[in-house]
């Protein structure tokens, strides 16, 4: 798991993930808050890497690296299967039972569905300290985005493209089940400033898209223009 500043639901996140497996590695990125007393401090935590300085401007090719620094360590452990995921995801499903169950033995990696929850102006209490994360919004977009989080522990599998949320060379089979509510855009009005500020000033690339959102949390449609749906109608009706 990769988190910074995210001591609000971090305890929350560690829980939830924590039904599906037997043991997390957290990558902190500079945390400035007390994110690493409460990662230390779980009982399915066997590991934390502490990120203690950012090294340049353009974070694209830092944070593949960081992606490669947890894989890494997490491979010292010889799983058989590696799940990763950001504090502020949360997952439906039964996961757990289908890796060590049901999965057939020729599927090598899994792809899960993720909607991003918004604020909107009926909903926009801030997240708090001990709020259950899972079904915190109300409403979601149906832009769906299938990422490849789960993989066989396999030699060659590695970050290896800036920018890129999978890892590469997982192969020959990967199916797409499960689902993910993502929460970067929609703990709060002021961590919506902060996520557009830090596209910003370290991402070049979406630097001027995250500069036309900010002061913009509160949403009557989706970022892309579409409307906003009820999590279980964005499942039924998504937009890939």
């Amino acid at each position: 798991m990769r988190e910074r500043n995210e001591s609000l639901i971090l305890k929350d996140s560690l829980d939830h993930l924590g039904k599906t497996v037997d043991a997390i590695i957290v990558f902190d990125d500079c945390s400035t808050d007390d994110s690493i007393e409460i990662a230390r401090a779980h009982p399915k935590v066997i590991e934390v890497i502490e990120n203690k300085k950012w090294k340049n401007s353009n974070r694209a090719w830092e944070e593949t690296a960081n992606r490669h620094m947890l894989l890494a360590a997490a491979k010292e452990y010889n799983p058989e299967w590696l799940f990763y995921c950001d504090a502020d995801e949360r997952f439906e499903g039964n996961i757990r039972n289908y890796l060590l169950h049901e999965c057939p033995t020729d599927v090598n990696g899994i792809k899960i569905s993720l909607f991003d929850a918004y604020i909107t102006k009926n909903d926009m209490k801030p997240i708090r300290r001990g709020d259950k994360l899972f079904d915190f919004r109300q409403y979601f977009g149906r832009e769906k985005r299938d990422i490849l989080m789960i993989w066989r522990n396999m030699t060659g599998v590695d970050f290896l493209v800036s920018d890129a949320r999978p890892p590469q060379n997982v192969q020959p089979e990967i199916i797409t089940k499960f689902y993910c509510q993502h929460y970067g855009k929609s703990l709060s009005v002021e961590h919506w400033d902060e996520t557009c500020r830090y596209y910003m000033n370290y991402f070049p690339k979406y630097s001027e898209k995250w500069r036309e959102r900010l002061g913009k949390a509160i949403h009557n449609e989706t970022d892309f223009g579409t409307e906003l749906m009820l999590w279980k109608e964005v499942k039924k009706d998504p937009i890939s």
